[in-house]
Protein backbone atom coordinates (compact mmCIF):
# COMPACT_ATOMS: atom_id res chain seq x y z
CA UNK A 1 0.00 0.00 0.00
CA UNK A 2 1.14 3.25 -0.66
CA UNK A 3 2.66 5.64 1.77
CA UNK A 4 0.54 9.08 2.64
CA UNK A 5 3.12 11.08 1.50
CA UNK A 6 2.27 10.36 -2.27
CA UNK A 7 -0.58 13.01 -1.87
CA UNK A 8 0.45 16.51 -1.33
CA UNK A 9 0.73 17.79 1.98
CA UNK A 10 0.27 20.81 4.64
CA UNK A 11 2.97 22.06 6.27
CA UNK A 12 2.20 20.29 9.43
CA UNK A 13 1.90 17.36 7.19
CA UNK A 14 5.19 17.10 5.83
CA UNK A 15 6.90 17.39 8.97
CA UNK A 16 5.03 14.65 10.57
CA UNK A 17 5.70 12.13 7.42
CA UNK A 18 9.15 13.50 8.16
CA UNK A 19 9.56 12.11 11.83
CA UNK A 20 7.52 9.21 11.23
CA UNK A 21 9.26 8.16 7.99
CA UNK A 22 12.19 8.56 10.15
CA UNK A 23 11.49 6.75 13.26
CA UNK A 24 9.81 3.62 11.09
CA UNK A 25 12.82 3.26 8.44
CA UNK A 26 15.56 4.66 11.05
CA UNK A 27 17.80 1.44 11.43
CA UNK A 28 17.74 0.81 7.19
CA UNK A 29 18.08 5.21 6.65
CA UNK A 30 21.29 4.76 9.22
CA UNK A 31 22.56 1.78 7.91
CA UNK A 32 22.86 3.64 4.82
CA UNK A 33 25.03 6.78 6.44
CA UNK A 34 27.04 4.00 8.24
CA UNK A 35 27.60 2.43 4.62
CA UNK A 36 28.46 5.36 3.02
CA UNK A 37 30.37 7.89 5.30
CA UNK A 38 31.52 5.45 8.03
CA UNK A 39 34.75 4.84 6.84
CA UNK A 40 35.47 8.27 6.74
CA UNK A 41 34.21 8.83 10.04
CA UNK A 42 36.72 6.20 10.69
CA UNK A 43 39.27 7.43 9.10
CA UNK A 44 38.86 11.16 10.82
CA UNK A 45 39.10 8.95 14.33
CA UNK A 46 42.38 7.49 13.04
CA UNK A 47 43.95 10.64 12.28
CA UNK A 48 42.73 11.77 15.75
CA UNK A 49 44.30 9.40 17.18
CA UNK A 50 47.56 9.51 15.10
CA UNK A 51 47.44 12.69 15.82
CA UNK A 52 47.72 12.57 19.58
CA UNK A 53 44.76 12.99 21.22
CA UNK A 54 43.54 11.09 23.65
CA UNK A 55 41.12 8.17 23.16
CA UNK A 56 38.34 8.39 25.53
CA UNK A 57 38.81 12.10 27.39
CA UNK A 58 41.19 14.99 25.68
CA UNK A 59 40.59 18.09 28.03
CA UNK A 60 42.91 20.96 28.47
CA UNK A 61 44.53 21.34 32.31
CA UNK A 62 42.80 23.81 34.88
CA UNK A 63 41.98 23.51 38.55
CA UNK A 64 38.32 22.72 38.12
CA UNK A 65 35.92 20.91 35.65
CA UNK A 66 34.54 24.42 34.61
CA UNK A 67 38.30 25.41 33.87
CA UNK A 68 39.28 22.65 32.24
CA UNK A 69 36.38 22.95 29.65
CA UNK A 70 36.90 26.81 29.12
CA UNK A 71 40.33 26.16 28.46
CA UNK A 72 40.03 23.40 26.14
CA UNK A 73 37.22 25.56 24.38
CA UNK A 74 39.31 28.57 23.89
CA UNK A 75 42.05 26.30 22.47
CA UNK A 76 40.28 24.67 19.76
CA UNK A 77 39.27 28.43 19.23
CA UNK A 78 42.58 30.15 19.14
CA UNK A 79 45.09 27.80 19.50
CA UNK A 80 47.10 26.43 16.78
CA UNK A 81 46.44 23.65 14.98
CA UNK A 82 48.29 20.39 14.00
CA UNK A 83 48.96 18.97 10.80
CA UNK A 84 46.87 15.80 11.89
CA UNK A 85 43.92 18.24 13.30
CA UNK A 86 44.00 20.09 9.52
CA UNK A 87 44.16 16.68 7.62
CA UNK A 88 40.94 15.68 9.73
CA UNK A 89 39.15 18.81 8.85
CA UNK A 90 40.36 18.23 4.81
CA UNK A 91 39.24 15.04 5.27
CA UNK A 92 35.58 15.77 7.00
CA UNK A 93 35.06 18.36 4.08
CA UNK A 94 35.87 15.94 2.19
CA UNK A 95 32.81 13.88 2.72
CA UNK A 96 30.52 16.94 3.25
CA UNK A 97 30.91 17.55 -0.52
CA UNK A 98 31.64 13.62 -1.89
CA UNK A 99 29.62 11.29 0.49
CA UNK A 100 26.84 13.14 2.21
CA UNK A 101 25.59 14.14 -1.09
CA UNK A 102 25.81 10.26 -1.65
CA UNK A 103 24.29 9.00 1.06
CA UNK A 104 21.30 12.07 1.51
CA UNK A 105 20.18 10.66 -2.64
CA UNK A 106 20.13 7.49 -1.01
CA UNK A 107 17.68 8.14 1.84
CA UNK A 108 15.74 10.38 -0.92
CA UNK A 109 15.56 6.72 -3.15
CA UNK A 110 14.48 5.06 -0.41
CA UNK A 111 11.82 7.96 0.54
CA UNK A 112 10.53 6.95 -3.47
CA UNK A 113 10.08 3.77 -2.86
CA UNK A 114 8.12 3.78 0.60
CA UNK A 115 6.06 6.15 -1.82
CA UNK A 116 5.28 3.75 -4.32
CA UNK A 117 4.92 0.85 -1.98
CA UNK A 118 8.32 -1.12 -3.16
CA UNK A 119 10.57 -2.92 -1.43
CA UNK A 120 14.08 -1.74 -0.95
CA UNK A 121 17.52 -2.50 1.14
CA UNK A 122 20.14 0.13 1.87
CA UNK A 123 22.31 -1.80 -0.36
CA UNK A 124 19.47 -1.12 -3.62
CA UNK A 125 19.32 2.73 -2.59
CA UNK A 126 23.20 2.84 -2.43
CA UNK A 127 23.48 1.26 -5.70
CA UNK A 128 21.36 3.67 -7.68
CA UNK A 129 22.83 6.69 -5.56
CA UNK A 130 26.32 5.62 -7.00
CA UNK A 131 24.83 5.37 -10.18
CA UNK A 132 24.73 8.94 -10.24
CA UNK A 133 27.48 10.03 -8.74
CA UNK A 134 29.54 12.33 -11.12
CA UNK A 135 26.09 14.65 -11.66
CA UNK A 136 25.75 14.47 -8.14
CA UNK A 137 29.49 15.12 -7.26
CA UNK A 138 29.41 17.95 -10.03
CA UNK A 139 26.02 19.53 -8.89
CA UNK A 140 26.94 19.28 -5.23
CA UNK A 141 30.21 21.10 -6.01
CA UNK A 142 28.61 23.76 -7.87
CA UNK A 143 26.05 24.36 -5.80
CA UNK A 144 28.91 24.74 -2.74
CA UNK A 145 31.10 27.14 -4.32
CA UNK A 146 27.34 29.23 -5.01
CA UNK A 147 26.70 29.35 -1.34
CA UNK A 148 30.55 30.16 -0.46
CA UNK A 149 30.06 33.02 -2.90
CA UNK A 150 26.58 34.13 -1.66
CA UNK A 151 28.17 34.38 1.69
CA UNK A 152 31.86 35.37 0.87
CA UNK A 153 31.40 38.19 -1.43
CA UNK A 154 28.39 39.98 0.69
CA UNK A 155 30.07 39.96 3.66
CA UNK A 156 33.36 41.42 2.43
CA UNK A 157 31.13 44.09 0.38
CA UNK A 158 29.14 45.09 3.42
CA UNK A 159 32.62 45.24 5.49
CA UNK A 160 34.34 47.66 3.22
CA UNK A 161 30.67 49.88 2.96
CA UNK A 162 30.62 50.08 6.34
CA UNK A 163 34.15 50.60 7.62
CA UNK A 164 34.05 53.66 4.89
CA UNK A 165 30.56 54.70 7.08
CA UNK A 166 32.24 54.50 10.04
CA UNK A 167 34.87 56.56 8.63
CA UNK A 168 32.60 59.31 8.74
CA UNK A 169 30.18 58.43 11.56
CA UNK A 170 29.99 55.15 13.79
CA UNK A 171 26.26 55.27 13.99
CA UNK A 172 26.21 55.53 9.83
CA UNK A 173 28.68 52.89 9.66
CA UNK A 174 26.51 50.70 12.14
CA UNK A 175 22.97 51.57 9.97
CA UNK A 176 24.69 51.04 6.51
CA UNK A 177 26.15 47.50 8.26
CA UNK A 178 22.64 46.61 9.69
CA UNK A 179 20.49 47.37 6.68
CA UNK A 180 22.87 45.34 3.91
CA UNK A 181 23.45 42.72 6.43
CA UNK A 182 19.54 41.85 6.29
CA UNK A 183 19.32 42.56 2.57
CA UNK A 184 22.08 40.03 1.74
CA UNK A 185 20.46 37.81 4.20
CA UNK A 186 16.82 38.44 2.25
CA UNK A 187 18.43 37.42 -0.97
CA UNK A 188 20.48 34.87 0.05
CA UNK A 189 17.77 32.87 1.49
CA UNK A 190 15.61 33.59 -1.23
CA UNK A 191 18.23 32.17 -4.18
CA UNK A 192 19.24 29.24 -1.98
CA UNK A 193 15.67 27.79 -1.44
CA UNK A 194 14.82 28.39 -4.52
CA UNK A 195 18.09 26.19 -6.07
CA UNK A 196 18.06 24.38 -2.99
CA UNK A 197 16.22 21.42 -4.45
CA UNK A 198 18.92 20.35 -7.36
CA UNK A 199 20.08 17.20 -5.42
CA UNK A 200 16.95 15.40 -5.84
CA UNK A 201 16.22 16.82 -9.30
CA UNK A 202 19.69 15.75 -9.96
CA UNK A 203 18.63 11.99 -9.37
CA UNK A 204 15.28 11.19 -10.60
CA UNK A 205 15.28 13.39 -13.40
CA UNK A 206 19.00 13.28 -14.52
CA UNK A 207 19.07 17.62 -15.07
CA UNK A 208 22.47 18.17 -13.99
CA UNK A 209 23.19 20.51 -11.99
CA UNK A 210 19.40 20.84 -11.09
CA UNK A 211 19.52 24.22 -10.50
CA UNK A 212 17.15 25.29 -12.93
CA UNK A 213 14.90 22.45 -12.06
CA UNK A 214 14.82 23.60 -8.36
CA UNK A 215 13.81 27.00 -9.47
CA UNK A 216 10.76 25.40 -11.29
CA UNK A 217 9.45 23.42 -8.52
CA UNK A 218 9.54 26.33 -5.94
CA UNK A 219 8.16 28.74 -7.90
CA UNK A 220 4.65 29.99 -6.17
CA UNK A 221 5.85 27.91 -3.37
CA UNK A 222 8.87 29.81 -1.96
CA UNK A 223 7.16 30.68 1.44
CA UNK A 224 6.28 26.76 2.21
CA UNK A 225 9.10 25.62 0.88
CA UNK A 226 11.47 28.03 3.14
CA UNK A 227 9.51 27.46 6.02
CA UNK A 228 9.83 23.66 5.74
CA UNK A 229 13.54 23.87 5.41
CA UNK A 230 14.02 26.36 8.17
CA UNK A 231 12.28 24.43 10.52
CA UNK A 232 13.72 20.84 9.69
CA UNK A 233 17.23 22.47 9.42
CA UNK A 234 16.71 24.27 12.70
CA UNK A 235 15.47 20.93 14.36
CA UNK A 236 18.83 18.88 12.85
CA UNK A 237 20.84 22.11 13.92
CA UNK A 238 19.36 21.87 17.56
CA UNK A 239 19.90 18.56 18.21
CA UNK A 240 23.21 18.02 16.99
CA UNK A 241 24.59 21.56 18.85
CA UNK A 242 22.80 19.80 22.32
CA UNK A 243 24.71 17.34 22.02
CA UNK A 244 27.82 18.56 20.43
CA UNK A 245 27.73 20.38 24.14
CA UNK A 246 27.32 17.48 25.79
CA UNK A 247 29.81 15.48 24.43
CA UNK A 248 32.34 18.31 24.74
CA UNK A 249 31.64 18.52 28.32
CA UNK A 250 31.91 14.64 29.13
CA UNK A 251 35.26 13.64 26.24
CA UNK A 252 36.73 17.25 25.23
CA UNK A 253 38.07 16.95 21.98
CA UNK A 254 38.83 13.24 21.85
CA UNK A 255 38.61 10.48 19.07
CA UNK A 256 35.35 9.16 20.96
CA UNK A 257 34.17 12.69 20.71
CA UNK A 258 35.21 12.92 17.20
CA UNK A 259 33.17 9.85 16.32
CA UNK A 260 29.81 9.99 18.71
CA UNK A 261 30.15 13.59 17.39
CA UNK A 262 30.30 12.19 13.63
CA UNK A 263 27.28 9.51 14.41
CA UNK A 264 24.87 12.32 15.78
CA UNK A 265 25.51 14.33 12.59
CA UNK A 266 24.54 11.00 10.54
CA UNK A 267 21.59 11.19 12.37
CA UNK A 268 20.38 14.96 12.03
CA UNK A 269 21.32 14.76 8.31
CA UNK A 270 19.23 11.56 7.70
CA UNK A 271 16.40 13.12 9.28
CA UNK A 272 17.17 16.60 7.45
CA UNK A 273 17.13 14.20 4.29
CA UNK A 274 13.82 12.62 4.60
CA UNK A 275 12.18 16.04 5.15
CA UNK A 276 14.13 17.44 2.13
CA UNK A 277 12.98 14.61 -0.07
CA UNK A 278 9.54 14.72 1.15
CA UNK A 279 9.69 18.52 0.17
CA UNK A 280 10.58 17.93 -3.38
CA UNK A 281 8.03 14.76 -4.00
CA UNK A 282 5.86 17.41 -2.58
CA UNK A 283 6.46 20.25 -4.83
CA UNK A 284 6.11 17.46 -7.94
CA UNK A 285 3.12 16.65 -7.23
CA UNK A 286 1.67 20.21 -6.91
CA UNK A 287 3.73 20.55 -9.94
CA UNK A 288 3.70 18.26 -12.20
CA UNK A 289 0.53 16.31 -10.86
CA UNK A 290 2.92 12.82 -10.53
CA UNK A 291 -0.51 11.71 -8.22
CA UNK A 292 -2.37 11.88 -11.22
CA UNK A 293 0.23 10.11 -13.61
CA UNK A 294 0.15 7.04 -10.93
CA UNK A 295 -3.49 6.61 -11.39
CA UNK A 296 -3.31 6.63 -14.73
CA UNK A 297 -0.03 4.01 -14.59
CA UNK A 298 -2.19 1.74 -12.17
CA UNK A 299 -5.12 2.24 -14.42
CA UNK A 300 -3.29 1.24 -17.54
CA UNK A 301 -1.29 -1.72 -16.48
CA UNK A 302 -3.22 -5.03 -16.61
CA UNK A 303 -4.10 -6.81 -13.78
CA UNK A 304 -1.75 -10.29 -12.79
Amino acid sequence: MKDKSSTPQSFGSVLDLTFRISKNHFATFFLIFLIVVGPIVLLEALISLIGGSGLIRDVASGGSFLEQLTNTVDEALYGTTTIAEDLGTIVSGLATIVLYPIAQAAVILAIKAIRKGEEFTAGTVIKKAFSRFWPIFASSLLFGVIVFGLIFFPILIITIISSIGAVFSPVVGITFGVVLFLGAAAVIAYLLTRWGLYLPAVVFERCAPGLGRSWDLTRRNFWRTFGLIVVIGLIAIIISSVFEMILTMLFGYSVLYTVLLNIITMITTMLFSVGYGLIYFDLKLRNDGDDLMDMIEDYDTPKA
